[in-house]
């Protein structure tokens, strides 16, 4: 091989060299994109998480409440349940007496 020869395929080496450079710097910048991306819908995620968190406390307290609310519905119901009963038996006992006074006229 002369010295041109080889200076030639040095040449060809070197330029194949810079070409496969180009082509990754290429793909590094291609890549950098979508890490930019991806680091954006990240962000996009973390925010939604946030979101979806504070809804759901809103949730929890909301049934808290709701239950809180139907104990004591339950609880005042039991004593409008219990006042009717004795309604009645003071009513009962009423319509007794005044079948009685009839009966004494």
């Amino acid at each position: 091989m002369t010295n041109e020869e080889f200076q030639i395929l040095v040449l060809e080496k070197l330029g194949n060299l810079e070409e496969g450079q180009k082509n990754l710097n290429e793909k590094v910048v291609g890549i950098e994109e979508k890490v930019t991306n991806l680091e954006e819908k990240v962000i996009g995620l973390e925010e939604g998480q946030k979101q979806i968190f504070v809804k759901l406390d809103a949730v929890v307290e909301q049934t808290m409440d709701l239950t809180e609310f139907r104990y004591e519905v339950k609880e005042e119901l039991a004593d409008i349940k219990s006042n009717i009963s004795r309604i009645e038996i003071a009513t009962a006992d009423n319509w007794g007496d005044i079948a009685r006074l009839k009966a004494a006229r």
